[in-house]
């Protein structure tokens, strides 16, 4: 692939396209045993980031909208370490969906990516919790981390379904953004700016990712005592279809559309 260079060393979106699509070709025919693999790093990953962003937001006085700024800020360090560390996580493999528009992929190809990085991840992240939970570190702040923590996650599991399912749609639109714009730039510094404004953004605002949520809600029902298995599945469930629609279709298909088919035509 053939990629030229930018007067701003950066990849313009026609080449980001072509990118992402050799991108997802290779994910896609990964082997078994690396992609679970990368996706448990990814799963750990997501939930320090997860679990910076509990830290951070404890205790601020600072007001509502700079302390969720803080917090996104926090939480963007997950993301850095998925794509500068090369795991693999299930909202942006979401961009798979270019290589499956192009059918370069089987529809079997990019479920089993889906599947298996799914998995991965929510080994990690619950592993992670887990861990957390057992280090003694929600007891941190004279045990009001762990008030945080139960408090975040009584607060996902009351959202109304239809609500979490708009919000899981909106934050895999930035969560693929953000992974996107990262293709376009050269740098590990380019990088990390182009990833850290929009999961900024759509944790300050209150979006709903199901990767960060397989770490944020078991470690708050532990704070708080008890494990509901059945409302667990059934956040999860909700705010995983939403990210699938956001990242796969109004991020990956509308992108294959604009640059990837039009330039075939």
């Amino acid at each position: 692939m053939n990629l030229q260079p930018h007067p701003l060393d950066v990849l313009p979106p026609d080449q980001i396209a072509r990118l992402a699509e050799e991108v997802g070709v290779r994910k896609a025919k990964a082997g078994t045993v690396a992609t679970v693999t990368l996706g448990i790093l990814a799963g750990a990953f997501i939930a320090f980031g997860a679990m910076f962003y509990t830290i951070a937001v404890t205790g601020s006085e600072l007001g509502f909208g700079p302390t969720r700024l803080l917090g996104g800020a926090a939480f963007s360090l997950g993301l850095v370490l998925v794509i500068l560390g090369g795991a693999e996580l299930f909202t942006g493999n979401s961009l798979i969906v270019i290589a499956w528009a192009s059918r370069r992929i089987s529809s079997s190809e990019l479920l089993r990516n889906w599947c298996l990085v799914y998995l991965g991840n929510l080994v990690g992240a619950v592993a992670t919790a887990a861990m957390v939970h057992w280090s003694g570190i929600m007891t941190l702040g004279d045990g009001s981390v762990g008030t945080t923590a139960a408090s975040i996650a009584a607060g996902k599991l009351a959202l109304d379904p239809g609500e979490a399912f708009i919000r899981g749609v909106l934050c895999n639109v930035l969560v693929c953004l953000a992974v996107w714009m990262s293709l376009a730039a050269h740098s590990v510094s380019g990088k990390v700016l182009a990833i850290v404004f929009p999961v900024t953004a759509f944790v300050a605002l209150g979006f709903e990712h199901s990767i960060a949520n397989m770490y944020l809600l078991p470690i708050g029902m532990l704070q708080a005592g008890a494990i509901d298995p059945v409302s667990l599945a059934q956040s999860l469930a909700i705010v995983t279809a939403g990210n699938v629609v956001g990242g796969g279709i109004l991020v990956a298909l509308v992108y294959w559309l604009v640059y990837i088919r039009q330039a075939r035509r």
